[in-house]
C-alpha cells in the first residue's frame, strides 16, 4: 500500500462504547470490522466499565460509541469519562476520534457532551458524530432488541477503516506519533 510507516509499526485504535438494545454494538462492530482491514493498527474494543486510563493512554486514535439515552449520552459512557479524564488531561492531546451515536429522535445533546469532553482533552475530530437514527419512540421501542440497516452499518465500517488508514499513515497529528500533518479525512456524515 506503500504506507510512510517502518515495518513492524503498529497503531492502537481504541474502541470505547456502551449498548443496551445491540444497536450502539453493531454499529461498533462495523467500525472495527472497518478498522480491522489496515494491517498496522490493531483494534481494542472495550464495554464502557472495563476500559481505564491506561487504555486511553496506550492507544493512538479513539471511537467512542453511545446510544442517546433521554438526550444524553449514556449513563455509562459518562461515568467511563468522569473515571478517566483528569488522569489522562494533557496527555492524550492531538490524537483522533471519532463518535457514533444510535438514537431514537435526537443525538444533538449526546454529541455535544463527547465532543466537549474530547476538547477538554484537545483530541482531533476526525469527522462528524455519526449517529443512526431508529425512530424508537415509545417504551416498548426503545427498550426493544435493535437491528442496525445495512446502509448505517456500511458507514460506520467506512468511519472505521478512515480513521484506522489516517493513524496508519500519518495523517493525523499526534503528540504520541509526533506526526507533523495537518489533514483530516473527509467527513462520514449523518443522516439523522
Amino acid at each position: 500500500m506503500g504506507h510512510t510507516l517502518h515495518p513492524g509499526m503498529t497503531k492502537t485504535l481504541l474502541i470505547v462504547y456502551h449498548s443496551v438494545t445491540g444497536d450502539t454494538r453493531q454499529m461498533i462492530e462495523a467500525a472495527a470490522r472497518g478498522a480491522a482491514v489496515e494491517p498496522t493498527v490493531r483494534v481494542r474494543p472495550f464495554r464502557a466499565p472495563a476500559a481505564q486510563a491506561a487504555d486511553l493512554l496506550e492507544a493512538d486514535g479513539y471511537i467512542f460509541g453511545t446510544p442517546e439515552n433521554v438526550a444524553a449520552m449514556a449513563g455509562l459512557m459518562k461515568d467511563f469519562f468522569d473515571g478517566t479524564y483528569y488522569p489522562v488531561l494533557d496527555r492524550i492531546s492531538g490524537r483522533p476520534y471519532a463518535t457514533l451515536i444510535c438514537a431514537g429522535s435526537d443525538a444533538r445533546n449526546a454529541a455535544r457532551q463527547v465532543e466537549r469532553i474530547a476538547t477538554g482533552w484537545r483530541l482531533k475530530a476526525m469527522a462528524d458524530p455519526l449517529i443512526v437514527c431508529t425512530h424508537a419512540q415509545t417504551p416498548e421501542a426503545i427498550l426493544a432488541p435493535k437491528v442496525i440497516g445495512p446502509d448505517d452499518l456500511k458507514r460506520c465500517e467506512e468511519l472505521g477503516a478512515a480513521l484506522a488508514t489516517g493513524m496508519s499513515i500519518g495523517v493525523f497529528s499526534s503528540a504520541r506519533s509526533r506526526c507533523q500533518s495537518e489533514q483530516t479525512v473527509p467527513a462520514v456524515r449523518s443522516r439523522a
